[in-house]
């Protein structure tokens, strides 16, 4: 199958692009590289042995998107392109509309035009604000607390709103919750410019020796050890996820809104000892106050995704921290792949 994969040379959407590659699938890479580097091309060469197809762009260019889709007849779209830090989001909200929104529905507009009817949307359990219970599953209330989230429940109702008038179109949304980890290759993994804005790249960081020490945000919470817990997921279990959307895709019309996560919360303190352990270095750590709008715990109920898509998230905790390790003190550190 012809796939485009917007925003496809970043985090997951590399990731990704390699489990797709490694199923038979003919990948076209679509990203203004605003978060990303040229070097990704050459590194998802290596772990796959194919040379992806690449088409430098904005989201928002409808007429080249147009061009693209046509001229690679693609089939499905995976949408990752999308600015994705909440903190950011409160301080530059105009730019997370027109990046998220406007650029979503950019794609849409030109997949109207080129034919192209099949969509995975990549969303986020931040929809879901704070949670009312635990695990969380799709029937959770909506409840968003930030411009990040906003824009992507604004493109989920979109989407719906779109399949409701059309029978044609077929559109999974994916809820993520917390990836984290990289490639089995060490060659490609989460590389955020500038101070990491997530736990695990932060830890990291920390272990090399390049930051100081860690803020952990809060002791206090009714949690086994005080701090928070999230539910983490591989970024290949992650990637794996997309791939059976895909597939999904092909004989399900309508909309469809899922869970990706394992089922599973980690607290920070237990993220910092199994990095530890996997790295074989310290990680420094102090208690800070809590954040303004932090949950105690929130974790997925992933159901719906085992059975809708026979998918269930396999990869550990240790293997999450060995990979990240391996990145980065790796290959991974040559540039913001």
């Amino acid at each position: 199958m012809n796939l485009l994969l917007t925003g496809g040379m970043g985090y997951i959407g590399s990731h990704t692009a390699v489990a797709l590659t490694l199923a038979g699938h003919r990948v076209v890479l679509y990203d203004n590289l605003s978060n990303s580097a040229q070097v990704m091309a050459e590194r998802l060469e290596r772990i796959t042995g194919v040379s992806p197809l690449f088409v430098s762009g904005d989201v928002r260019d409808t007429d080249r998107l147009c061009h693209t889709l046509r001229h690679h007849a693609i089939e499905t779209v995976i949408h990752f392109a999308g600015l994705k830090v909440v903190g950011e989001s409160l301080e530059i909200p105009l730019d997370y509309y027109a990046n998220n929104v406007q650029g979503s529905i950019s794609l849409l507009q030109a997949m109207h035009v080129a034919g192209t009817r099949a969509l995975v949307f990549s969303s986020s359990a931040n929809v879901y604000g704070e949670p009312r219970y635990l695990p969380v599953d799709e029937c959770h209330p909506t409840g968003v607390t930030n411009p990040y989230g906003r824009t992507k429940l604004h493109v989920e109702e979109i989407l719906h709103d779109l399949a409701r008038s059309d029978p044609a179109w077929r559109i999974v949304c994916l809820r993520y919750f917390n990836p984290v980890g990289a490639h089995e290759s060490g060659l490609i993994g989460e590389h955020p410019q500038g101070l990491p804005n997530n736990l695990m790249p932060y830890i990291a960081r920390v272990a090399t020796g390049e930051l100081a020490e860690l803020q952990v945000f809060g002791n206090d919470y009714p949690t086994p050890d005080g701090t928070g817990v999230r539910d983490f997921i591989h970024v290949m279990d992650l990637a794996e996820g997309h791939a059976c959307a895909v597939a999904y895709l092909n004989a399900h019309p309508g909309w469809q809104v899922i869970n990706l996560g394992t089922g599973q919360g980690y607290s920070v303190l237990e993220m910092i000892r199994a990095f530890e352990v996997a790295s074989g270095r310290p990680v420094p750590y102090r208690i800070a106050p809590r954040r303004p709008g932090d949950s105690a715990s929130c974790y997925a109920n992933p159901e719906k995704a085992h059975r809708l898509l026979n998918w269930t998230a396999r990869r550990t905790l240790a293997q999450m921290c060995a990979t990240t390790w391996a990145f980065q003190s790796g290959m991974g550190t040559e540039g913001p792949a």
